[in-house]
């Protein structure tokens, strides 16, 4: 019986190449459809477990808040103890989480499994990737990126049916429980066909520290901002903010000063880098809450179901899936900038068309007249400014650096959409119980979307006056959308996978 492939020397047509792609498929699968479909399901959770607008915010930022803080130091943890080994713990992980969401007795137990959900993410979401890239021949690489990240958008376009329909039919629960099959399939097929395979040059400890302040950071700056609005300015959300900022702060300092810290400070020193990280916050912060509070608007206020509110914002997922291939050869021939000015104000317009959306019964011709333009423009401009603006960031560093360089701007990405989610709703006056009330939802729907587009607008501002990069300094880097846009749009959790 011949041996099997050693890991870097899998071929996509072998069987066991197949078992590989279906292997990393199923896994970011997971992460992916949780991250599509929660917002579909967020009315009918509050319905249901007799919650605020508080308790639906913690349930989207939980889950990011956890997956952003930890996702750097879960790819360093596959590179030293093995690459499957930690992406399996991941799977199991995630589907225990997961199973513990769809059987939680109240919003409490339901946000603390959605923050363990977020560990689980962070071990199987950069080990998905890696895989493919330690395992496949360097001939082969690329085609089986593409067939991962082809199959993974897939799974993200039809994540918002399959999310709605679970909620209009199951119940919001099965949304979750869903995971624990695909685990089951995933976790035997990874062990019995992916070779291991880790870092050789892996050394050193890793930078817990700076990764427990990271994610504290961000909690106690989310946690003041979700309850402003019910509590207002008092000492417990005041103290919440402060802790957070220097919390912050001493995440600056201990990675500054670490022999091998998390996020290296060395890494911004490239102009390019910082600047297109800067764009990268703009452009999901403002995706983070517009998929947030749409998914709310076309059900509370427009009269959608939860499969109608979700296939509703299908076409921007649809047009990436379609055209993010040729977007990402324009930005090569023409350079970044132009792609990350235009498409972020082309996504700014498309949010300022959600405006048109108002009371009344769903329909045909309302959906025409109404979402349907201002989904398309939005995923015009997501399909011009995304895939160049991974292959910058990949472009900005040296290509020993580039996994560092796309889990940072992963993490950019999430964070964005924490603050985001926790952001909007106190920006926009909007209160504990709005989401169960059409007209002060809607009201406030209407001044958060200029906020949204606000931001992109800032986006294609700081990309105008700083990025330069000439066309022939960008590498042929043929990057995937799944990794952000799959954490923010019915779309893509994402996640930002590079090609």
């Amino acid at each position: 019986m011949a041996a099997a492939p050693a890991p870097g020397e899998i071929r996509v047509a072998s069987s066991v190449g197949r078992w590989v792609v279906l292997t990393t498929v199923l896994g970011s699968s997971m992460a992916m459809l949780d991250s599509t479909v929660i917002n579909v399901a967020l009315p009918r959770i509050g319905e249901d477990l007799g919650t605020g607008m508080a308790a639906l915010q913690w349930t989207v930022n939980a889950y990011m808040l956890t997956l952003a803080g930890l996702i750097l130091l879960g790819g360093a943890l596959g590179d030293r103890y093995g690459r499957r080994r930690v992406f399996v713990v991941g799977v199991v992980w995630f589907a225990g989480a997961s199973l513990l969401c769809g059987i939680a007795p109240d919003a409490g137990v339901l946000v603390a499994a959605r923050a363990l959900q977020g560990v689980g993410g962070a071990l199987l979401t950069p080990g998905s990737l890696a895989l493919i890239q330690a395992s496949f021949h360097p001939d082969d690489r690329a085609r089986a990126v593409g067939l991962w990240s082809g199959f993974g958008g897939v799974g993200a376009a039809v994540g918002p049916f399959v999310g709605g329909w679970l909620v209009d039919g199951p119940g919001w629960r099965w949304v979750f429980l869903l995971n624990v099959p695909l685990a089951a399939l995933c976790v035997p097929v990874a062990l019995r066909h992916v070779p291991e395979s880790r870092d050789p040059a892996a050394h050193g400890r890793f930078d817990v520290l700076g990764a427990v302040l990271g994610a504290l950071a961000l909690a106690g700056v989310t946690y003041a901002l979700i309850e402003a609005p019910g509590r207002g300015a008092s000492p417990v959300v005041i103290g919440s903010a402060l802790g957070g900022l220097l919390l912050g702060a001493a995440f600056v300092t201990v990675e500054r000063r670490r022999a091998d810290p998390m996020l290296p400070p060395s890494v911004f020193r490239s102009r390019l880098f910082t600047s297109v990280n800067l764009v990268t916050f703009c452009v999901y912060a403002a995706l983070g809450g517009f998929f947030f509070l749409s998914a709310i608007q076309l059900q509370v206020v427009a009269g959608y179901s939860a499969l109608g509110a979700g296939t509703a914002l299908l076409p921007t997922t649809v047009l990436m899936l379609l055209f993010s291939a040729w977007s990402g050869e324009l930005g090569r021939r023409i350079g970044p900038r132009i792609p990350l000015t235009a498409g972020p104000l082309l996504a700014a317009a498309g949010m300022l068309l959600m405006l048109r959306v108002g009371p009344g019964s769903p329909s045909v011709g309302s959906y025409a007249g109404e979402v349907l333009p201002a989904v398309l423009v939005l995923g015009a401009g997501l399909v011009v400014v995304v895939a160049p603006l991974t292959a910058t960031v990949l472009a900005a560093v040296d290509a020993g650096r580039s996994g560092l360089a796309s889990g940072i701007n992963n993490a950019a990405a999430r964070a964005a959409g924490l603050i985001a989610v926790a952001a909007l709703p106190l920006l926009a006056g909007m209160g504990p119980e709005a989401y169960r009330d059409a007209d002060e939802f809607a009201a406030t729907f209407r001044r958060a979307m200029p906020m949204c587009a606000g931001l992109l607008v800032v986006g294609a501002v700081i990309a105008w006056w700083t990025v330069r990069t000439p066309p022939a300094a960008v590498r042929d880097e043929r990057p995937e959308c799944a990794v952000h846009c799959g954490a923010v749009a019915p779309p893509l959790e994402p996640e930002h996978r590079e090609r």
